[in-house]
């Protein structure tokens, strides 16, 4: 405990001193990135439950497991855990102020691995490993390839993934962060990575799932065009900030007017978001019984997204396979290529566009292939849905 006085007006008596300006900048550009720096990022986050509830909503999730404590707590869970999505942009947005505040472009997602359920009251940190840095002239902006941990209060693993992003090199007098001091903490990456969740199955809840989105109704080929879409409103700014996403282009509109080429002008759709609104879209048909979002890989978003937009998704079934070994549960993996549209149906996508829409749109131009600009988003996700009791 301890005394205040009261507080007198000062400003008006102070001098001012221009010399004295400061503009404090954040994010680091490719020249401060170096192989093997470990970056412990600020803040960290902890999960409550109506923030867990609002944002399974709002990305419309149709997954009982996200929803309805009975259900999550049947299938083995404690109550309610936190969905992937809402892990994976909080982990992906405590970053963006060493990883990627500077970046020119998100390059893509890759092995991302959900190890562990996130629960209310636990609280995530992330910390981001430089896996390598590459310069590709002092022209061109260069690539940074990027490994990053969320670890939850008693230092358990929750969730990993990889990035690669573009950034440029540092413009001359201007300041990157510094860079970390001392001995960098230990980083314990799960090259051979395990889930460690009580997951059952029971028969009970069946009625609350739909029918059709058990592991045998989906085969290798299926291609599902999911009915809704969903568009983007300026509720967009809000969340970017509500998951940690500190990246003024998201936000600014002066910043994102100030930028040349595709990003430049209205604020974009923080990419997480777009993701998690697409997935939300899937999960009815492909979601709605499955026990574990496993991860996902190859992920690129084709096009940016700003508000009053409409996306939409497509599912297409890559693999099915039986469950992974030591999990006692009647289950299975199936992988999925999520394909996202913008300001187009997704069965009117699929007509229009063909097998082009699943050819990746980074390997179009040695195909001799026009991209598609209704597509925004392409990744290659894994559930591990039930069997049918």
């Amino acid at each position: 405990m301890f005394k205040i006085a009261p507080q007198k007006e000062l400003a008006p008596e102070a001098s001012v001193d221009l010399a004295k300006l400061r503009a404090p900048q954040y994010g680091r550009y490719l020249d401060d990135f170096v192989p093997d720096q470990v970056f412990v990022h600020p803040r960290g986050y902890t999960f409550e439950a109506g923030e867990m509830r609002a944002f399974a909503t709002t990305f419309m999730q149709c997954n009982p497991l996200y929803l309805n404590a009975s259900y999550a707590e049947a299938h083995g869970f404690a109550s309610i855990p936190a969905s992937p999505q809402h892990v994976f942009n909080v982990l992906l947005s405590l970053g963006v102020q060493n990883n990627s505040e500077k970046a020119m472009a998100n390059l893509g997602y890759y092995n991302a691995r959900f190890l562990r359920p996130v629960y209310a009251g636990d609280t995530l940190r992330a910390m981001t490993k430089v896996v390598s840095q590459r310069d590709r002239g002092a022209d061109k902006p260069g690539i940074v390839h990027v490994m990053t941990l969320g670890l939850n209060q008693r230092d358990e693993v929750v969730a990993q993934y990889e990035r690669k992003i573009m950034i440029k090199h540092r413009p001359e007098g201007e300041a990157g962060l510094p860079a970390p001091s001392g001995e960098a903490p230990a980083f314990p990456w799960q090259a051979e990575p395990s889930v460690d969740a009580p997951l059952v199955a029971p028969k009970r809840f069946a009625e609350l799932t739909a029918s059709n989105t058990y592991l045998e109704d989906f085969a290798v080929g299926d291609i599902i065009a999911h009915a809704n879409g969903r568009t983007i409103t300026d509720e967009h700014v809000n969340w970017t900030y509500r998951v940690g996403n500190t990246h003024p282009l998201h936000y600014d509109a002066i910043y994102s007017r100030g930028l040349s080429g595709k990003m430049s002008g209205e604020p974009i759709v923080y990419g997480g978001l777009v993701f998690s609104w697409l997935e939300g879209l899937t999960s009815r048909d492909v979601g709605e019984n499955a026990l574990w979002e496993l991860g996902f890989t190859e992920g690129y978003h084709t096009q940016p997204s700003i508000c009053g937009e409409t996306v939409a998704a497509i599912s297409r079934v890559l693999a099915v396979d039986p469950a992974p070994e030591g999990l006692d549960v009647p289950a299975g993996v199936v992988t999925f290529q999520l394909i996202g549209v913008k300001n187009i149906k997704a069965a009117e996508a699929v007509e229009k566009h063909g097998a082009d829409l699943f050819i990746k749109e980074g390997a179009k131009k040695k195909l001799g292939k026009e991209k598609i600009a209704d597509k925004i988003f392409e990744i290659e996700r894994q559930l591990l849905i039930k069997r049918r009791p």
